[in-house]
């Protein structure tokens, strides 16, 4: 699961920023980094861990041990579903870990707090990660931690029932559309193509804003009611309005709709080609791909996702933690990581190695994150990302337009501002 879907705890939040004193205006100066002193890496670190990589990441650590025979990595690990909160009631009560890890979307609100620290520029190089991952930790041109995984978004498709339909994977907005169809008119998919529209549902739409043309933000303020994101939500709404994707779909039916048959194909991230070989059994990784994102208007740029490693101010042992994270940023380590546990690295060298080289699908994964992007770290977007999950789903339900959807996530966003 992406982690930038989880939710915000506002309240927490504001009680962290009021307790701190400290948060960052738009109109501050980037902070300064600290250099990290040079030497082998000494002494306790305490990290907190979340959802799969947080359980496995001890065990991992034991190589970085091994490696600095004077540190003592102690992780904590927690589910996704409490991590928000847990991080921001340790910031209000002063009782942070050295490191955490926090989702792709965290840094500007986390970073408005005061309490995370910048990245030092002499030990981690911005240019060895993908773009589009290094902005999610950038928040008014200072680094606050840095990307350690990353995702992104792929089209998923069964293969068997594209091949009975004698389509391919399409390369436009309108292939798609054509595309669904064969799907179900020919290929089986009785129910067509599955197109989130509740929790998480935001990660389907701002794509397609960006691949028409348009933008989040602009001068410092967001952008929803544009002619590009109404071109955005007209396609976004085709595939239910079509009768091409369902709208009815019970909690807790995808992926299984999908290895059975009743839809043909889903945008999604790297983490359920797990699933479905998991889900599937032995023979369903034969019967399904994927794709790079068809085109809109002007792009294929897709969402990068993924999760981030900060160190805050308040760290016991801040030098040796910046060095465990500069160890889990190394290309091999970060391919080894990959075989653990299947997250993808967010050091473009890392791709290069074999342990990822070789495999087909990931090359799709990897080239589509050349440009994704991710939206702008703002302190308030968790909240945004809400609204779009409400007004997108009555979108898909046939409640309002696409203009009217525009319109209703524009007002309440002005309403949130930005939070810088």
């Amino acid at each position: 699961m992406n982690p930038s879907t989880r939710r915000s705890a506002a309240g927490l939040l504001t009680l962290a920023i009021l307790i701190t004193g400290c948060g960052r205006g738009a109109d501050k100066a980037p902070e300064k980094a600290q250099d990290v002193k040079t030497g082998a890496a000494a002494g306790e670190i305490t990290v907190w861990g979340i959802g799969e990589e947080g359980k496995a990441l001890g065990a991992f650590a034991k190589d970085f041990e091994s490696a600095n025979p004077g540190v003592k990595v102690n992780v904590t690990p927690m589910g996704w579903d409490v991590a928000h909160d847990k991080i921001t009631s340790a910031i209000a009560g002063s009782a942070t870990p050295d490191i955490s890890m926090i989702g792709s979307t965290w840094a500007g609100e986390l970073s408005k707090t005061g309490v995370l620290d910048p990245t030092p520029g002499n030990l981690i190089d911005k240019a060895a990660f993908f773009p589009g991952a290094w902005q999610t930790v950038d928040v008014n041109g200072t680094a606050y931690g840095v990307p350690w995984y990353v995702e992104t978004r792929v089209l998923y498709y069964r293969t068997d029932q594209a091949e009975k339909a004698g389509v391919k994977p399409p390369a436009t907005w309108a292939e798609l559309n054509t595309f669904a169809k064969a799907l179900k008119e020919k290929g089986g998919a009785k129910k067509g193509f599955q197109q989130g529209y509740t929790e998480g549902s935001w990660q389907e739409l701002v794509p397609l804003i960006w691949q028409a043309g348009g933008e989040i933000v602009k001068d410092g303020k967001y952008t929803f009611d544009t002619p590009e994101a109404v071109t955005a939500l007209k396609q976004y709404a085709s595939l239910f309005q079509e009768k091409l994707a369902p709208n009815d779909t019970p909690k807790g039916a995808f992926p299984q709709n999908f290895i059975k048959g009743e839809v043909g194909g889903f945008f999604s991230g790297p983490w359920m080609v797990g699933v479905l070989n998991n889900d599937g059994g032995a023979d369903f990784k034969d019967k399904f791909d994927v794709a790079p994102y068809p085109k809109g208007p002007v792009s294929a740029t897709s969402f990068v996702g993924g999760s981030d490693l900060v160190v805050f101010k308040q760290a016991k042992n801040r030098d040796a933690s910046w060095k465990f994270i500069q160890w889990l940023t190394d290309p091999k380590v970060q391919a080894k990581w990959y075989t653990t546990v299947k997250a993808l690295p967010s050091v473009q060298s890392a791709w290069q190695e074999p342990e990822l080289a070789s495999d087909k699908q990931l090359a799709v994964f990897g080239e589509q994150l050349k440009d994704a992007k991710t939206p702008p770290p703002y302190p308030t977007w968790e909240q945004v990302a809400k609204v779009f999950e409400t007004e997108l789903e009555k979108l898909a339900l046939g409640k309002q337009t696409p203009e009217q959807t525009a319109k209703a996530i524009q007002a309440q966003a002005d309403t949130i501002g930005t939070g810088l």
